[in-house]
């Protein structure tokens, strides 16, 4: 029997792709003023101040994304599949725990993301350290 529960928990970030991440950071924390959470080699996560959706720029992709949040990236995928959508690519590891890309039927593509391993630690800087549950 199919779930009635929403899917989607919450818009975990909004990806920006950016040349650079000085240039990102340059842009979005010094000059428009969201405050840096997070930083690896690849992206930097900001803090938007009235919700707990992350910005994040990023080098890795060259379009933008939204990450939805749900409970399990593998019972979020067969709903999605067994609801007329269909599975792009993974799912796949992350630090912070798993993610998989699918589309509804209309050729939205939707990227899910569940934290099942936990938040990044970071030092007073912003650099990541580690991941804590």
């Amino acid at each position: 029997m199919p779930s009635t529960a929403p899917l989607f928990h919450k818009v975990d970030s909004l990806q920006l792709p950016v040349p650079t991440l000085d240039a990102g950071l340059a842009f979005y924390r010094d000059a428009l003023g969201h405050q840096l959470l997070w930083r690896t080699e690849q992206a930097a996560g900001l803090r938007m101040p009235d919700s707990e959706t992350e910005l994040v720029v990023q080098t890795e992709r060259p379009q933008p994304e939204v990450d939805l949040l749900v409970e399990s990236v593998e019972l979020a995928t067969e709903r999605v599949v067994a609801a007329g959508g269909a599975l792009l690519a993974g799912p796949s590891e992350l630090p912070v725990g798993r993610v998989v890309a699918v589309a509804d039927p209309f050729g939205n593509s939707l990227v899910l993301l569940e934290l099942s391993k936990g938040h990044y630690r970071t030092d007073a800087s912003g650099a990541v350290t580690g991941v804590e549950r």
